[in-house]
Formats: C-alpha cells, structure tokens, sequence
C-alpha cells in the first residue's frame, strides 16, 4: 500500500476508500503528539488520546491529489465531437489546505474550454478541480495546473480558468480581514481575445 490513503477507483481514481498505510498513520500521528505537548496540551487526556491519529488520515486525505493523475481522469472520458462552441462548468465547490500556512482556503472554480474536436464528460472537470485542489497548494499555482492540464490534453482552442476562494490565513490570523476574496485567472487560446472572454465572464456571472 501506498505512504498515503488508498483511492480505490474505476481505473483512475477518483473515489475514496477509508484505507491507510498504518505505519504512516502511527508516523504522523507520534509527531502530531508531540506537537500537541509543545503547545501545553496534554495529549493523553479524554479529548485528545484519539486526536493525532484523527489528524494523521484527515491529513492523508486532505492531500491525496498528490496521487492522482488529472490527466488520465480526463483521458478515460474524452470522446470525438464537432462541437466547437464554449463549455462551462460553474460553481466547481473548491476545498485545499495552503502551502505556507497548512489552512484551509476554500471557494468556487468556473472552468470552459471550447473544443476542438474532442469533448470530455462533463464531471470530469470538477474531478480534474478536486485533483489538484487536494494537496498543498496556492491559489495562484491551482488556477493554472487546472488551465493547463486541460489545454495538454484535451488541445482545445481555449481554456479559461476563474477561482474565487477565501483563505483562513487571512481570515483567522494575520490581517484578519473576515469578508475578503481571492480572485485568480488563467487563460489560453480563443480566451486571450477581448470578446469572448468577455462572454465568459458574463456567462459566470
């Protein structure tokens, strides 16, 4: 087995079976404790015995995108189509932990691509989001490894990538601004053109 949680699949993995490596579990769970008595907690008391090995497999599953290919999940869905007008899917729900921090940031991605001889099925763009959402990350980098896995795989003429996500770092610590939103962009192709930009933006509202 893996040194991260199992995700079992139908070939390419995309659902989430409660199996862990338990020697990384036990790993990461004694330096979790640690961590915890460093603080001025006590790791053996009622609340918290169970706490670092909860936080060993939260965190496994938490950054199990490392292990999946987005790539291949769009490969195992892609099929030939004269279609060459825009595809959007909106409202993409966005859960991933930031790299400098280890806190949450989470949001919506609006992803389009206009094909170019190949269509891919619809909820595979929300799994490609989840793929590379699930690991440490920022949202600057998430928004274009979405772009551009998308645009090597599919060759589409244009991608177009919109995350809008609010960071507990900014939120809970540091300038605690509780109401603010991160707006990030990627585009290619037809996407680089005034117009249709325009139309997509328009269209994501």
């Amino acid at each position: 087995m893996d040194d991260f949680a199992r995700i079992d699949d139908d070939a390419f993995g995309y659902q989430k079976v409660d199996q862990y490596n338990p020697q990384l579990v036990a790993r990461i769970a004694s330096s979790f404790r640690s961590i915890l008595a460093e603080i001025g907690e006590d790791p053996q008391r009622e609340g918290l015995v169970k706490t670092p090995e909860r936080f060993a497999k939260a965190l496994q599953f938490l950054t199990h995108g490392h292990n999946l290919d987005p790539a291949g999940i769009l490969r195992s869905a892609m099929f030939r189509e004269d279609y060459r007008q825009m595809v959007i899917v909106r409202d993409i729900e966005i859960y991933s932990l930031c790299e400098h921090h280890v806190l949450p940031f989470f949001g919506k991605a609006h992803v389009a691509y206009i094909p170019n001889g190949y269509i891919v099925g619809l909820s595979k763009i929300p799994r490609v989001v989840d793929a590379f959402a699930r690991r440490l990350q920022v949202q600057e980098r998430l928004t274009t490894e979405i772009r551009d896995c998308i645009q090597e795989t599919l060759q589409p003429l244009g991608v177009a990538v919109v995350i809008e996500a609010q960071h507990l770092c900014m939120i809970m610590r540091g300038v605690q601004k509780q109401h603010s939103i991160a707006t990030t962009s990627a585009f290619t192709g037809e996407f680089e053109h005034e117009k249709t930009r325009a139309e997509f933006m328009r269209l994501i509202g």
